[in-house]
């Protein structure tokens, strides 16, 4: 059986008040898709009536049942093309008489599979409820699909509880702004679960918000492979599903290699209350005061001398203190190396040596080593400082490099320090939403990275610019994705990349700091596009002095708004 199949994003601007116009508008791109081969074929969210209602008595005259009358024009356009259909509409269930923003997947004999809503963004809760339907995968003659709208996508669970239902592609349809498209958030979700992601978005003025446009097709390795910039279009290409089936990222099997007794917090709601009253509930772990603090990372080449290793991460120490720097991370197995690795207990001589550079440059470092510990080896990591080990993390998902010689952890690592809560992950743990998720839920304000990476990390998107303003990048460049800038927006959190670079060896670095909030322009972030040395950013832990957070990182707006009632298939 074939696995190939022609596939189609469509970019309209639909106009308010004009359901007719817009559904004849539709159906013209729709065809022309079909025409042009597409199999499957997807539009954008609220295409039909426009987006921006004021309220439940605005949008009333234009939301339909499903199915119905919409539903079964376009099963009749299926029909006649020999083709499956998404649309995005406004929906109302006839036994409750709630609106839902709906996505509805539609084939030649009608009606296959609707998805509402679940996560609403700022407005819609005027009108509409969120989705009742969890995050299903219909099967089809041409493979197994799930759909997903707009905001749904900014939560990792969404993606995810759909790609461990066997998705081979995600419809995305949005009303996307604020940001250059392709946007990181849609090429992150196709990356992490390995699947063709098609993306479906508006573009024009609404009632002042002006979306983004950047329709298009991106496989499951990050590539964006169709892609309308700005303006009504279709853009078609020809996809394989087994890239899909797979299910590897970055080079690794990573559905097998997740840890679903690690992930128990997942579904549950630790930023349903005040954090700052949560935390420090019956004495227990109250969340540090926090500070504005200069964090830097460092990448080089570690050797198999730990001694040599240790004299590179003295040096680099030092540039990163004379940039201010009073926090430095370093590489994945920096004191180590990375062949053959020669393990070191964490209370030897090689972590000794490490705290007394802390000692001496009055600094605080984290680092990656080959662990050693009763007669077992781990891939760890160590945060120190002048007063000695802070706290020790054991990589708990290995990867290829890893299998042939150390021991999975079995517990995350989470240490309070005056630069606030910190967390710490390893290299290959970042491919995996949960583990940064998870730290979050514990209330990190910032997370380091020890890495030994290799692969894509970054992409750049080239084209010419929409219309959107300063300081909004609009224009190409070369890190517009970035797996750790998505990562550290996700989870509204700072996050600190210390990746290897050894070009030869296939690790190309890219280490960063990145900002907790995706959304902010310019962003708070610096990434060593090159060479080897270090890059220091600001992070801010503080909180005004009020009762309530009023810092992203301690008030963390996208862990609030989950919905984790749905998430409680990611712990099976």
């Amino acid at each position: 059986m074939t696995t190939t199949l022609k596939v189609a994003t469509v970019q309209f601007e639909p106009t308010m008040f004009e359901k007719e116009r817009n559904l004849a508008r539709l159906e013209a791109l729709v065809t022309e898709a079909a025409q042009d081969g597409a199999k499957l074929i997807v539009t954008p969210e609220m295409g039909t009536t426009g987006y921006c209602w004021f309220d439940r008595a605005e949008v009333a005259p234009f939301v339909e049942p499903i199915p119905g009358p919409t539903t079964e024009r376009f099963a009749a356009l299926a029909r006649e093309k020999g083709c499956h259909i998404v649309i995005g509409m406004p929906e109302v269930d006839p036994a409750t008489n709630l609106y839902y923003n709906s996505a509805v997947l539609i084939g030649p004999e009608g009606v296959v599979g609707t998805h509402r809503k679940t996560h609403p963004y700022i407005a819609e809760p005027k009108w509409s409820a969120p989705g009742d339907r969890g995050h299903a995968v219909f099967d089809t003659p041409l493979g197994r699909i799930a759909l997903l709208v707009c905001m749904d996508i900014h939560f990792v669970e969404t993606a995810r509880l759909v790609g461990l239902g066997g998705a081979d592609i995600i419809c995305h349809i949005s009303n996307w702004l604020a940001e250059r498209t392709p946007a990181p958030y849609w090429i992150t979700r196709a990356v992490e679960n390995s699947c063709y992601l098609i993306e479906s978005n508006r573009w024009g003025l609404e009632r002042t918000v002006q979306f983004s446009g950047g329709s298009c097709v991106i496989g499951p390795d990050g590539a964006i492979e169709a892609v309308i910039d700005t303006g009504d279009g279709v853009a078609c290409v020809e996809i394989d599903l087994e890239r899909a089936r797979a299910r590897r990222m970055l080079g690794e099997p990573v559905f097998e290699q997740r840890r679903p007794e690690l992930y128990m917090e997942l579904p549950t709601t630790t930023f349903a209350w005040n954090p700052l009253d949560f935390f420090s509930l019956y004495g227990h772990r109250p969340l540090p005061k926090g500070r504005r603090s200069q964090v830097a990372v460092a990448q080089f080449a570690p050797t198999g001398d730990v001694n040599a290793n240790l004299d590179r991460i003295e040096e680099l120490a030092k540039a990163a203190k004379a940039d201010r720097a009073e926090l430095v991370v370093f590489p994945e197995r920096a004191i180590t190396g990375l062949d053959a690795p020669a393990a070191v207990p964490v209370e030897g001589e090689a972590v000794a040596r490490l705290i007394a550079i802390a000692t001496r440059h009055g600094l605080h470092l984290a680092a990656g080593l080959a662990e050693e510990e009763g007669g077992s080896l781990y891939n760890s990591a160590v945060l120190v400082g002048p007063q000695g080990v802070i706290g020790r993390y054991r990589k708990t998902h290995l990867d290829a490099s890893d299998h042939n010689w150390a021991s999975p952890g079995d517990e995350w690592g989470v240490f309070d320090t005056k630069f606030g809560r910190i967390g710490l992950i390893i290299g290959h743990d970042a491919a995996f939403p949960e583990a940064g998720r998870v730290l979050a839920l514990r209330g990190c304000d910032l997370i380091l990275c020890p890495a030994a990476l290799r692969g894509a990390l970054t992409s750049a998107h080239a084209g010419t610019a929409i219309a959107q303003n300063y300081p909004i990048p609009t224009g190409a460049d070369p890190h517009h994705w970035h797996l750790m800038r998505a990562r550290a927006g996700e989870n509204n959190v700072h996050l600190a990349f210390a990746n290897v670079l050894d070009e030869a060896s296939g690790y190309g670095g890219k280490s960063g700091v990145f900002g907790p909030d995706t959304f902010e322009f310019p962003r708070r972030e610096a990434i060593l596009g090159a060479g080897e040395g270090v890059v220091t950013a600001e992070i801010d832990t503080t909180n005004l002095d009020t009762p309530y957070p009023t810092n992203v990182v301690r008030r963390k707006d996208l862990v609030t708004m989950r919905l984790p009632h749905h998430y409680v298939p990611l712990i099976g």
